[in-house]
């Protein structure tokens, strides 16, 4: 077993930038709800808790608890922002109704020192997001840091390991944020960075091998990052009883059929192709809604597989490459988190399901899953994909699908993403992908008035999908692209460059 930090999670939009920022210094994390009790916590035996932020204020009816004897455990407690609060009333402390808002950057000052600010430079720049503030606190506390503005920034039980900061360590406008939780972490938590890719490779093929027995296991493969280096993992924990299943959704991208094939016959590994494209866009046929569309490809993409694992005997099991990110955007990870979009791997299940799922990655994030990937010899070219949505080009194709529709969106991809390749681009960049719009604009070709498609190019970088930043792709890049897409993808006229960031967009369209 690997020590736990365990983050309780009231609601915050960075409780998983928290759990990224704990893995980076090789220590397992878990996010639990909120309102988790002291003796469910006693029973996991967590070598230290963090309190995550959260939207609500604490005099809201109905705003988020915490049970009180939490605190008597004897675990390191870091209690961020609302957790601050919650920590400071819990102890007698008076927190104020925010009538001045602290929002943004901002320097900290450290009256005294202490274990969490080790190494922490005066006026070193924090983030901060809160309404509500700590106005006095009782005798058991040191003030351990000040806001620029004169607010209580950070506190310190004077004899037990709880801690707790106004602001937001785990984002990076704080600058030495990733210190701080290092402290926390190794100073005052004592952990001792057990949780390394090599762990998780051998504790996974552990429980693959524990749990399936002599059984057969389908293997949802897309081609992408995660089902084939799952693949890969299956593999080695349970040879050919693994079963990768790779199938043809009707919404892949310009020849990634023959070239799934292709990467996993050198390594050798035998996949299995079923075409069922005809069904889902039958299925799809019509449908705009983006929500709606996600769920008939959940739903179809279920059926296909029970109905391919009946052809074979003794299967019992279906591994999927869920991500912690998509366990997180589903809303499935707190009492008080936000359905941000279901993803087909964890939404539209049907409730009667002949096979048992397994996830071996639904914990993991996309860097972690690269990571294994390089100990298992996963071919480079494998690794270094971009990912690809789980419903494919239907969450690209904007509107109603059609299989014309999707013929432009493919032509104009391969044309994007060779340009990258050629240019030097694709490995700089996280995710790159064209989308075509359900709008025509008017346009002139030949001498002549057109009125055809709009297809939006997108570039961004992120380190595990939940945040992003656009990519600055130089502009001779970008003419050249949308030069090529007009000239030789009959269909579309017109080509923009989205440069909206996550937050406040999703990296997908749909």
């Amino acid at each position: 077993m690997h020590e736990l930090a365990l983050i309780l999670d009231f609601g915050s939009q960075y409780t998983q930038l928290i759990a990224r920022r704990v893995r980076e210094e090789q220590v397992y994390c878990r996010i639990e709800r909120s309102d988790i009790t002291a003796e469910l916590i006693r029973k996991m035996d967590p070598r230290a808790i963090i309190l995550s932020g959260g939207p609500n204020s604490i005099f809201e009816e109905g705003a988020p608890q915490i049970d009180p004897d939490i605190f008597d455990l004897g675990i390191p407690i870091l209690g961020v922002c609302y957790g601050l609060q919650l920590l400071a009333r819990h102890y007698n402390g008076m927190v104020t109704p925010g009538e001045t808002r602290e929002y943004g950057p901002m320097g900290i000052k450290f009256p005294t020192e202490s274990a969490l600010f080790k190494d922490v430079e005066e006026n070193s720049q924090v983030w901060m997001s809160h309404g509500d503030h700590v106005e006095s606190i009782s005798e058991s506390f040191d003030i351990i840091a000040r806001s620029s503005g004169g607010l209580i920034a950070g506190l310190a039980h004077r004899s037990k390991p709880i801690y707790g900061v106004q602001f937001h360590p785990e984002v990076n406008h704080t600058v030495q944020g990733q210190t701080m939780i290092s402290n926390f972490l190794f100073r005052i938590a004592r952990f001792s960075r057990d949780w390394t890719s090599s762990s998780f490779i051998e504790s996974s093929i552990k429980n693959i091998q524990d749990t399936v027995g002599d059984k057969k296991v389908l293997l949802g493969l897309s081609g992408g990052v995660d089902s084939s280096v799952l693949a890969f993992l299956m593999h080695e924990a349970i040879g050919d009883n693994c079963i990768p299943v790779f199938i043809n959704n009707g919404l892949l991208r310009t020849n990634e059929t023959a070239e799934v094939k292709s990467l996993f016959e050198a390594s050798h590994i035998k996949i299995y192709q079923y075409d069922y494209s005809q069904i889902f866009l039958s299925e799809l046929a019509g449908i705009k809604d983006p929500e709606k569309k996600r769920k008939i490809i959940g739903r179809v993409f279920i059926e296909s597989f029970e109905e391919v694992a009946n052809t074979y005997s003794d299967i019992e099991f279906l591994a999927q490459g869920t991500l912690y990110p998509d366990v997180i955007e589903s809303g499935s990870s707190s009492g008080y988190a936000v359905t941000i979009k279901s993803h087909h791997n964890v939404g539209g299940l049907p409730e009667k399901m002949s096979l048992k799922v397994l996830e071996p990655f639904k914990e993991l994030f996309k860097d972690e899953v690269r990571a294994v990937g390089r100990i298992l010899g996963v071919p480079p070219k494998i690794i270094g994909r971009h990912p690809f949505p789980g419903p494919g080009l239907a969450v690209r194709c904007l509107g109603e699908i059609t299989v014309e529709r999707l013929n432009i969106l493919r032509a104009a991809d391969k044309i994007f993403i060779e340009t990258l390749y050629e240019t030097g681009w694709y490995d700089k960049i996280w995710q790159a992908f064209s989308v075509i719009l359900p709008l025509q604009t008017v346009g002139v070709m030949g001498d002549k008035r057109t009125y055809e498609n709009v297809l939006a190019i997108r570039a961004v970088h992120s380190l595990d999908g939940m945040t992003a930043d656009w990519v600055r792709i130089p502009y001779e890049i970008l003419a050249e692209v949308s030069s090529k897409i007009v000239n030789s993808v009959a269909g579309v006229n017109r080509v923009v460059y989205d440069i909206t960031s996550k937050p406040p967009g999703t990296i997908e369209w749909e």
